[in-house]
């Protein structure tokens, strides 16, 4: 049975850069131990909150050891959503090493009601999860700051379902027209030092068939954020600018 979406979640996230001659190896391994989830390979469509100085990344890329507790805030769809098609509002917490993450669930049409023009959602439930948001907006002062779409491929443990394995490509990224509804029109593809971005999701300790495995394909973790690469890459073209002016 492929693996079921809640809306609670607390598990440890590792990610790992993989060439593709590892990653064909590597699917064929995992065959015997996991599954290709519901649906397949799914474009995700992201858009990340942050301040108008991108304080909430810049904190976490520019200062990582005062950084210690990240929180975050994105909406996210599965493929390019409608007005009336369902849409998740995710706060996401890193605290020494552990992932947490809440999200309400509503349509796109109430989640830009909700997030840009302040009336919140009614009938939906989930009030303590908007509860959260409600001062993580206020707390932050954020508005959309970022979109981010990629294509995953994601499997589950046979034996623990919990576990997850992803696999991202074609990542790219837009700072305009920031509504989901917009789909992937002038996104600019993020330059990748991989084939694939694997992450490796799991309530507890990795299954040692697991560690076994990327020892023996020596895969190795690294830590690698879509969007603080993309804060990266355009600091970096502004620095030249600069340097060239």
């Amino acid at each position: 049975m492929a693996a079921a979406f809640h809306n609670t979640f607390r598990r440890i996230e590792k990610k790992y850069p993989v060439s593709a001659e590892k990653y064909e190896a590597l699917r064929r391994q995992l065959e015997t131990h996991m599954r290709v989830d519901q649906y397949g390979e799914s474009q995700i469509c992201n858009v990340y909150y942050d301040t108008p100085q991108s304080s909430l990344i810049s904190l976490s890329i520019d200062r990582p050891r005062e950084a210690a507790y990240k929180e975050k805030l994105r909406v996210r769809s599965y493929g390019v959503p409608g007005p009336e098609d369902k849409v998740y509002v995710e706060i996401k917490k890193k605290y020494d090493g552990v992932v947490y993450k809440r999200r309400a669930v509503m349509t796109l049409k109430q989640q830009e009601d909700y997030l840009l023009r302040g009336i919140r959602p009614v009938g939906i439930g989930q009030e303590q999860i908007l509860s959260e948001i409600d001062y993580f907006m206020e707390k932050y002062s954020v508005a959309p700051m970022l979109m981010i779409a990629y294509k995953r491929t994601a499997l589950y443990g046979i034996e623990d379902p919990s576990f997850r394995v992803t696999f991202d490509r074609d990542i790219c990224y837009r700072r305009e027209r920031l509504s989901l509804g917009d789909g992937l029109a002038d996104a600019h593809p993020l330059h990748m030092c991989c084939y694939r971005l694997m992450e490796i999701k799991a309530g507890g300790a990795m299954p040692l068939w697991m560690a076994r495995l990327l020892s023996e394909l020596e895969i190795y973790p690294h830590s690698f954020s879509k969007y603080g690469n993309i804060y990266k890459e355009e600091h970096h073209m502004l620095q030249l600018f600069m340097h060239d002016y």
